[in-house]
């Protein structure tokens, strides 16, 4: 079996989407507030701004990439479908994910974004594991 490319763009791009809504709407003014964006000046904002696109570019290549590898994941245990893909993105939010970000925030990070960089990534794996597990 091989990778679907398709299916790990969509599921890239739908991190995208899941993101901006998680990172917006939802939690955007907490966020904000817990890296201190909220008390930046007008032109430290605009500055961010400019660097945007290439965030945005460069962040796409990583879903990319995750997505990639969750799909070979679930290749290589076999674990293909729907339920397989869930169960799979589940185990690498929860053994590598959570893991990795708590250490950050153990060491100099704020327990805010580690809840919200976790649930972010947990809604992001599953969304990503469903397309990838029913796109074969």
């Amino acid at each position: 079996m091989q990778v679907n490319i398709w299916a790990v763009a969509v599921s890239a791009i739908a991190s995208m989407v899941i993101g901006s809504i998680w990172y917006g709407p939802l939690f955007g003014k907490t966020y904000m507030s817990a890296v201190g964006m909220d008390s930046w000046s007008p032109e430290k904002k605009a500055e961010m701004k400019k660097g945007m696109v290439m965030s945005y570019v460069w962040q796409f290549i990583a879903s990319i990439i995750m997505f990639y590898v969750l799909s070979m994941f679930m290749i290589g245990i076999g674990k293909t479908d729907l339920h397989g893909g869930l169960l799979t993105a589940f185990w690498v939010w929860i053994g590598f994910v959570v893991p990795l970000k708590f250490g950050d925030s153990l060491w100099g990070g704020k327990m805010t974004l580690f809840w919200l960089g976790i649930f972010n990534s947990l809604i992001t794996l599953l969304i990503g594991a469903a397309i990838l597990g029913v796109w074969r």
